[in-house]
């Protein structure tokens, strides 16, 4: 029986640590709130993926309050000026704007999109490369307690620096999925993402609401490697792999930045695991149930 209740012990340690090994992917579907028939196919995959939501599309509020319904994690899918000179968004938020702008802007988005947590940037390479610009907008996100996910549209994005002095985390997108409309190249990005998740423990992929997008996603979901979790994008927040997530707490002025402080000392993982498993090992809890065998 004692021999049982050891093997019984050692599977249950094993598929622990095999569950926390596991490669992270999170999935990010921007524009929402113009194309209702293909949102609710997105809405009815598995809810661990993210809705982003366009504050001022004409679905916006209703196509936000599905997705939680849904269980899905919404965020603010908020207009930034690009680079490019074209046709913009209402409400886009461009450098030139004052602090109050910005929040008058920001704090629209947030009515307009209900049950937000974060909020990523659409199009935005001219914004998000602006230090100061992007200082107020990290000034605003602070004061609403909401993250910002860098959808990284320009090489050089100021979004990290941005953050440093505020309590605001950023996280930052690895993978667009569908730059193109072939279902190839998608497929192609979406096991590009994959195999990020494998390497580095956590991958963010961003796609978009296109019927070949929604068509592969519905395919390749299924058949994820059991290496690899679909996750929910703020269970990357706190993720110590992650090294494009920022957090730093005292939220004062705009301009201030914090002193870079000591990295904490990083575990290998087999270390972490067996102090995980002689700490169970040794608890008061197993203790009482070994008695019973």
């Amino acid at each position: 029986m004692r021999k049982l209740f050891n093997s019984l012990i050692t599977f249950g340690f094993l598929t622990f640590a095999y569950s926390t090994s596991a490669g992270q992917l999170a999935l990010v579907i921007d524009d929402f709130g113009y194309r209702p028939t293909e949102e609710h196919k997105v809405i009815a995959l598995p809810n661990t993926i993210s809705i982003a939501v366009l504050p001022d599309a004409p679905h916006s509020h209703s196509m936000a309050t599905l997705a939680h319904q849904a269980g899905h994690e919404v965020l603010i899918h908020l207009p930034m000026a690009p680079m490019s000179k074209q046709p913009l968004e209402v409400n886009t938020l461009t450098p030139e704007m004052s602090l109050s702008q910005m929040q008058s802007i920001i704090e629209h988005a947030i009515r307009q999109v209900p049950y937000a947590v974060g909020l990523n940037n659409h199009m935005g390479s001219r914004m998000t490369s602006n230090l100061p610009a992007m200082q107020k907008v990290m000034s605003v996100l602070n004061h609403h307690q909401l993250y910002f996910l860098d959808s990284v549209t320009i090489g050089n994005t100021q979004a990290v620096n941005a953050a440093q002095g505020t309590s605001v985390k950023v996280l930052k997108r690895n993978v667009f999925l569908d730059d193109t409309q072939n279902e190839a190249d998608i497929r192609y990005q979406f096991q590009r993402a994959v195999k990020l998740a494998q390497r580095n423990g956590s991958a963010i992929a961003i796609g978009h609401p296109h019927p070949t997008t929604v068509r592969v996603l519905q395919q390749l979901l299924p058949t994820l490697p059991a290496d690899v979790k679909l996750v929910k994008l703020s269970q990357l927040l706190n993720h110590s792999a992650t090294a494009t997530v920022t957090h730093s707490s005292p939220p004062p002025t705009l301009a201030a930045h914090c002193p870079r402080t000591q990295p904490l000392r990083q575990h290998k993982a087999s270390e972490g695991i067996m102090i995980i498993y002689t700490s169970v090992r040794d608890s008061q809890f197993i203790n009482n149930i070994k008695a019973l065998f």
